[in-house]
């Protein structure tokens, strides 16, 4: 089904979606889609129209990994862009008429050949981003388009990943043991000095442990001190040097404080919902991909960025 999706028609990628997924398949989609029921749910809520808005869309992807979680759960999970003409309005974005691209985060859980669970996030503020109607502040970080693997092999994949799996286990071990500033995290023991961490738009991309800090670590920190990371609800799964990890949500915090994406401390109760792939280089993690729904977000704390993004139209 993935292969097939690189290059096909709706209608091919509609029949591709139908023969893989089970009839009762979970389908959780970021904001503003929601939950859906089976392949058809996701035909007819997401893909669907972004075949329509890109009508020579093809499926780009960067990483593919498959491994089992501590359950033994078989899950594959895939990085990339949606890429083609933007060539009509979607979820009222404006057409751009020339070539745009949708960064996507997918996993799937397989039992018996079938999917029966998939988890997705697209890069929708980026989406904005291009078609220059983006209603919300700017990242601190770079925007733009996010680059595969610098050692290009995101699809070239083996083994168990038991090492890399350890190392971004350790790291994520000691989330909770220095709850925020300069030493949260303890970032040298982890990360590669001139790591890069591709985070959404409204986020952005940052470049080594200082740019890290700066444009996202410390000012997430001082907005949410309290925040916990669901890991023992997630699953973790890796192959050769790749680690995914999945839940939804995958952490939960108090806005307590400002700064972050230009929110007020409105002191409000929220989760949030991100699919993340790392990349180790020996000991230390050198690449992390990170999709977050932010307009779920957003939405938590009474805004709906679409709506405000169609006041601009």
């Amino acid at each position: 089904m993935l292969s097939a999706l690189s290059d096909a028609s709706l209608v091919q990628m509609a029949a591709e979606i139908d023969a893989a997924f089970s009839k009762g398949a979970k389908v959780h989609l970021c904001r503003p889609f929601g939950d859906v029921a089976g392949g058809q749910g996701l035909v007819d809520t997401a893909l669907g129209p972004l075949w329509t808005s890109f009508p020579d869309v093809e499926r780009r992807v960067d990483i593919s990994i498959r491994g089992e979680d501590a359950l033994g759960q078989d899950w594959v999970g895939e990085a990339g862009q949606y890429a083609g003409h933007f060539a009509h309005s979607f979820l009222d974005i404006p057409s751009t008429g020339r070539l745009a691209f949708v960064r996507f985060h997918e996993f799937f859980r397989l039992e018996a050949g079938e999917v029966v669970e998939m988890q997705m996030i697209w890069d929708l503020p980026d989406l904005m981003m291009q078609a220059g109607v983006w209603p919300m502040g700017p990242a601190l970080g770079r925007t733009g388009l996010v680059p595969g693997p610098m050692t290009q092999d995101g699809l070239r994949q083996s083994g168990d990943g038991a090492h890399a799996l350890r190392v971004v286990g350790d790291m994520l071990d000691r989330l909770h043991l220095s709850p925020q500033g300069e030493g949260a995290m303890d970032l040298p023991r982890a990360w590669h000095p001139r790591c890069s961490w591709y985070g959404p738009g409204g986020i952005g991309t940052t470049r080594g442990l200082r740019g890290f800090r700066q444009h996202h670590q410390i000012p997430f920190l001082d907005a949410m001190p309290d925040r916990r990371g669901l890991v023992d609800q997630g699953h973790f799964f890796a192959q050769g040097d790749y680690v995914g990890f999945t839940a939804w949500p995958g952490m939960e915090m108090t806005l307590s404080g400002g700064g972050w994406l230009g929110l007020p401390p409105t002191g409000a109760e929220i989760t949030m919902r991100s699919l993340d792939f790392w990349r180790v280089e020996g000991d230390l993690i050198r690449e992390n991909w990170v999709t977050v729904d932010l307009l779920h977000v957003w939405d938590q704390l009474g805004v709906d960025v679409l709506a405000r993004m169609r006041q601009l139209l």
